[in-house]
């Protein structure tokens, strides 16, 4: 669930957004890098040529070519492709084991990226993306996301599997920077995890890292997660401060991942490892060590969705909305994915300049502003067979 983004140069915990010297990456995985032809140097330069440290991106068009080909509304998918870490939690009595169900599915969606430093589409406003997870269990979960804001850019969504008792919500808020051989992204937002089967619990909620990519400048590119992000259930007391470490000149390993669990201010275990291979927790009471999530074991059983052919989707449906541009992008014509891109991007300006005309205000489709988070404009029913119909009847609903 990783764009294009900064550096962050030391092993050294470090304030969320700041700024660290740039450095050149030497003895990262190659599927982390990106290696620049000669055109693609030369017009990368050209757009850092326009750009000053410390600028906000939000406004830069970045060539087709760093593109990833799909919108970041169906990126997040990343993060429900390992269902089976957390079905079945509520069933735990013990809270500390639940909050730790909850940080393995967290952990296990990191490692799923494209190779290289790619950025997924920037979504536009009233955009969504909506899919359906068959399990082979029998049973079901159903995803919606949805552009609800364009300045600032704000991307809403929900998951829930009704007969598994989970529900996701959150939003990210994504702020990119330009810092001279690098581009940062603060990710502002948080995932809202209810354990329906639980309701003592309350929500788990967890911040997102920051992002890096670096090297831009030189001709390798590198993607790191950077700083650090909280789980927290406040129901039960339960903390984990977790830091994806960037690695430092003369120390350290990329895509490390350290946490320390806590129950108020005692210290539960230790989470350790890469996030891009194995991550394990240990007790600090018995000193027993299990694995989190193994990414080279375990990796590739990723949950698969079904999405309904392009032809079937809304105009604003991302795979329908993009479908040139990313058909260009997979048949390497960067002229006709650049004409692709500008096409979507200026009919959403000549929307918004009517809108603005006219004073009407856009009102997102699926979701609703509630105590300044996004909330989805459905409840789920009490019986979970019921709540599957309801569901898809809502997603999958004509537009008003």
């Amino acid at each position: 669930m990783m764009g294009l983004f900064q550096q962050a140069g030391s092993h050294l915990r470090k304030p969320r957004g700041s700024f660290v010297e740039d450095r050149v990456p030497e003895d990262t995985d190659p599927d982390d890098t990106s290696i620049l032809d000669e055109n693609e140097g030369s017009i990368i330069m050209s757009l850092i040529s326009q750009l000053r440290v410390g600028m906000d991106l939000s406004k830069v068009t970045f060539p087709t070519f760093v593109l990833e080909p799909r919108s970041m509304l169906e990126r997040i998918t990343d993060f429900m492709a390992h269902p089976d870490l957390i079905f079945g939690a509520e069933n735990c009595d013990d809270a500390e084991e639940r909050f730790i169900r909850v940080l393995q599915y967290y952990l296990a969606g990191w490692h799923i990226k494209p190779k290289g430093v790619k950025k997924p589409y920037n979504p536009v406003l009233g955009e969504f993306f909506r899919c359906r997870y068959d399990y082979s269990d029998g049973t079901q979960g159903f995803y919606i996301a949805e552009q609800v804001s364009h300045h600032p850019p704000i991307s809403a969504f929900y998951y829930v599997s009704p007969v598994n008792q989970v529900c996701i919500i959150g939003e990210l808020r994504p702020k990119s920077k330009f810092l001279g051989n690098s581009v940062s992204t603060v990710m502002e937002g948080e995932n809202r995890v209810i354990l329906m089967g639980r309701p003592e619990d309350g929500e788990y909620v967890i911040s997102m890292p920051n992002m890096y990519a670096r090297g831009i400048l030189f001709g390798k590119m590198v993607l790191e997660l950077g700083d650090t992000c909280v789980a927290r259930n406040e129901k039960h007391g339960l903390s984990c401060d977790l830091e994806f470490k960037t690695k430092g000149f003369f120390s350290g390993t990329y895509n490390a991942v350290a946490g320390r669990v806590r129950k108020g201010f005692k210290d539960l275990g230790e989470i350790s490892g890469k996030w891009s291979n194995v991550m394990e927790y240990k007790e600090c009471k018995t000193g027993e060590k299990r694995v989190l999530f193994d990414v080279p074991k375990d990796g590739a059983k990723l949950a698969s969705k079904w999405v309904a052919a392009e032809d079937e989707q809304e105009p604003n449906e991302s795979r329908r909305l993009w479908r040139n541009l990313t058909k260009a992008i997979s048949d390497k014509d960067m002229d006709t994915a650049t004409t692709a891109k500008s096409a979507v991007e200026d009919a959403q300006r000549e929307l918004r300049r009517k809108r603005e005309e006219s004073g009407e205000k856009h009102v997102a489709r699926f979701f609703q502003e509630h105590g300044g988070r996004w909330i989805p404009k459905f409840a789920v029913p009490d019986d979970p067979q019921v709540a599957v119909v309801e569901v898809q009847k809502w997603i999958w609903s004509s537009p008003t």
